[in-house]
């Protein structure tokens, strides 16, 4: 999930440059009339903001998954089975105060003798395994390939897609330099760093470049604080200059402080047991989505986890860039024999060089029962055109297992708005759609933030499969695929998508036609455990 979803502060100021530049149904819900709800118009209020995902439909008018509803009229009272839930991804603060209580520890090691107890080839991995070493940056996979030259499979593809993304990124680091610039003209004109939009509207000069930056300044500044915007314009710097430096440079090496042949399936022997990794930047999205799943329930502390009853199994495997398969393919398996029974999968890319390692892991999950939950990825592509790695399925072939999930994101608009503008999209390769924009949880260092992304959409769906296999257990990975598609409330709204932002019925954007409903999953769990 690499391209940047900018928060609306920062698009207000770059809209300032171009414009300056010129089968089974167990509903319980009642969904008969729910396209003819009244839409709401008004802002969801901080408090329903930072739980919007886990609100109903009916009863807020926002596309929430219903977690709530489900608490209080059907497991309230019940204690179900810890489960593990592996996340794969860039990393996990496993001392935060909100998710320490629930992080998984490995019953077979023990911690700090430097002594590979249980055998599995990892030492001391109490926590789970960092598949990266102290690695935080890296190239792209379409980098990697032109890296190697011509002769290459995709080479040609790859080639003409880092041109373009390379161009691209030229023209938001100007955009960047702009706004920059503007601020520095700003801080001079003040003599001082700090300012509001206050000082901003006192300004009188008749220097045209004073004037345009004011103009910017006052049209930001009156949507966001000076604060927020600084932390919004670091990250977009971050995200520049990491393309420029790292993910779209050839010459960069990242991967040679690992120590491993990455073309190297059977080289196993490298990482290390900090799963945390050595950026707590580089770990926010893997503790956000650790949050996501499985922050604590009701202890007035950031949001809430959408289970109460998870283990979170870290596998630290993507990097800032894309993920090795290799990486990948030995995370998803390091879980699978460490007991996971849910994997999230917050991560992918649109090239990829050994695709079958991922694929052959994957099997190897159905093969024990583990449900995997996959993002569908940020760039309002059609899937059902073009590739997305890891997909159950390519080039339209049938899907090679039944264990995976592709998760598609929502805004909290219900409406026209309602799928994320950024959001991944395809009748036969999005399955079903959850709450990805504007979703508050866990960050490094016992913080919170709002974060969005196909990568927020994909752990709310891991929770509700989860709380599925706390309760009823019986079920297995397949069959808790089919509650979860089966449940969802189904919508024919229409709804804008894809990068020409054309309109679609929401039931033609994925294979259910449905957003996951927490609350009508645990119905239908209930009955089909009992048949």
């Amino acid at each position: 999930m690499k391209k940047i979803v900018r928060p609306l502060y920062l698009s207000l100021a770059l809209g300032f440059i171009l414009a300056s530049c010129g089968s089974q149904k167990m509903i319980s819900t009642p969904v008969e009339n729910i396209d003819k709800l009244p839409l709401k118009t008004t802002p969801v209020a901080e408090n329903d903001l930072k739980r919007w995902s886990h609100l109903d439909l009916v009863n807020d008018t926002v596309p929430g998954m219903s977690v709530d509803k489900a608490y209080k009229e059907i497991i309230k009272g019940k204690k179900g089975k810890k489960v593990i839930v592996g996340i794969v991804d860039s990393g996990v603060d496993i001392n935060h105060e909100d998710l320490k209580a629930v992080i998984w520890t490995n019953p077979k090691e023990i911690a700090g003798n430097g002594i590979d107890d249980d055998k599995n080839g990892y030492i001391d991995d109490i926590h789970g395994w960092n598949f990266l070493g102290n690695a935080v940056h890296e190239q792209l996979e379409m980098t990697r390939i032109v890296k190697k030259g011509p002769g290459t499979p995709d080479y040609d593809k790859a080639k003409a897609k880092l041109e373009e993304e390379l161009k691209g990124i030229q023209g938001q680091k100007q955009q960047l330099d702009f706004i920059l610039n503007a601020e520095k003209t700003i801080k001079n004109h003040l003599k001082k760093d700090a300012f509001t939009l206050e000082d901003i509207k006192a300004i009188k000069s008749d220097d045209s470049g004073v004037k345009q930056a004011k103009a910017m300044f006052t049209q930001i500044l009156s949507n966001t604080t000076k604060e927020e915007f600084d932390a919004e314009i670091e990250e977009f710097k971050d995200y520049v200059y990491g393309q420029i430096n790292y993910n779209l440079n050839v010459e960069y090496d990242g991967r040679s402080i690992v120590g491993d042949n990455p073309n190297d399936l059977k080289d196993t022997k490298y990482g290390n047991n900090n799963v945390f990794g050595p950026d707590p930047k580089a770990a926010k999205h893997g503790t956000h989505v650790a949050g996501i799943v499985a922050q604590v329930r009701g202890n007035n502390k950031g949001g809430d986890g959408v289970t109460n009853n998870a283990e979170i199994l870290v596998v630290r495997a993507v990097p800032d860039g894309d993920e090795y398969d290799k990486d990948i393919a030995l995370g998803i398996r390091y879980a699978v024999d460490n007991g996971a029974k849910v994997i999230n999968g917050s991560f992918g890319k649109y090239f990829s060089q050994n695709k079958e390692w991922v694929i052959d892991a994957i099997k190897y999950a159905e093969s024990k029962d583990v449900l995997v939950v996959i993002a569908a990825g940020n760039e309002s592509y059609d899937l059902d055109v073009t590739n997305k790695y890891p997909n159950d399925t390519y080039d339209g072939s049938p899907e090679y297992t039944n264990n995976v999930l592709i998760i598609g994101a929502l805004s909290p608009s219900y409406g026209t708005k309602m799928v994320a503008d950024f959001s991944n999209y395809g009748k036969n390769n999005v399955d079903i759609y959850a709450p990805g924009d504007e979703i508050y949880a866990t960050t490094p260092l016992n913080t919170y933030e709002y974060l969005q992304g196909t990568s927020m959409a994909s752990p709310n769906v891991a929770g509700v499969a989860t709380l599925i296999r706390s309760y009823y257990p019986s079920l297995t990975a397949v069959q808790v695929k089919q509650v979860i598609m089966e449940s969802g409330t189904p919508l024919k709204n229409t709804v804008i998508i894809g990068e020409d932002k054309h309109k679609a019925n929401f039931s033609e954007v994925s294979k259910s036609g449905k957003i996951v409903n927490a609350y009508n999953a645990l119905l239908l769990a209930k009955k089909m455990a009992k048949n």
